[in-house]
């Protein structure tokens, strides 16, 4: 199945930001989208907005860190549309401080979220698409795996791992299924600086306020790599500011 058009897309972190403007892009393009997030209120509020437009989606309350609410997502989508083609593993923590902070319960949320939350997606994800003898695994990293500044070393350490992660998996892909990393730069969404110490959520903020692009530019590259021919493999695209060194 080529193009967007009727694809089932489950999206992980989709209650605002770059997955909600996916959410809104795909759905757009004629996706059946299976959307999953923490927050119900935002969760449905998405869904509502998407349905609301003539779109189709139905929303999951998943915490990525828990194997049964990554199946849970995926088993929706079996039950509701009788398949899944693509998992969008967006969910995201940008918990960043210095190490002499020693906040080492967000250093945890950044690996169990980025990390443990992509194995968990593509340990729900994989036997589906192997059976189906098709799929496509699109996991959002970031250009923080590309060029490490500080206080961002854990955040880039996990993000480093998604693109391992990715690309290793992209090598055991064989000839049916389809892995795509997508690396934002600097982007305007509500997670920039939450939860981060206070003078790096400062300082990320004003910086998100002077350069950032908006979420849905990182939507638009999601969507290219989604809509390309079967057989068609975008491996990986990275997208920023041009402002952003």
């Amino acid at each position: 199945m080529s193009g967007i058009q009727g694809k089932v897309i489950a999206i992980t972190g989709a209650s605002s930001g770059i997955g909600e403007a996916t959410a809104i892009h795909l759905a757009e393009k004629g996706a059946r989208l299976v959307l999953g997030a923490r927050r119900e209120d935002r969760l449905n509020a998405v869904v509502d907005g998407i349905t609301a437009k003539g779109g189709t989606a139905v929303g999951v309350i998943v915490d990525v860190t828990r194997r049964a609410d990554l199946r849970r997502l995926t088993d929706t989508a079996l039950d509701r549309y009788g398949r899944l083609d693509v998992l969008v593993s967006n969910a995201g923590t940008m918990a960043v401080s210095p190490f002499d902070d020693l906040r080492q319960d967000d250093w945890d949320a950044m690996v169990s979220t980025h990390i443990t939350g992509l194995l968990n997606g593509i340990g729900a994800a994989l036997p589906v698409f192997r059976r189906q003898r098709s799929g496509q695994f699109v996991n959002v990293g970031s250009t923080a795996a590309y060029v490490v500044k500080t206080p961002q070393a854990v955040y880039a350490a996990t993000k480093t791992a998604v693109k391992v992660l990715t690309e290793g998996l992209r090598q055991e892909s064989g000839p049916d299924l389809r892995v795509t990393l997508v690396s934002p730069g600097f982007t305007h969404t509500e997670g920039v600086g939450k939860g981060a110490s206070p003078e790096a959520a400062a300082v990320m903020t004003r910086q998100r306020d002077e350069i950032a692009m908006p979420p849905s530019a990182v939507a638009s590259a999601i969507g290219y790599a989604i809509e390309q021919p079967e057989g068609v493999d975008v491996s990986e695209i990275v997208v920023r500011p041009t402002v952003q060194a």
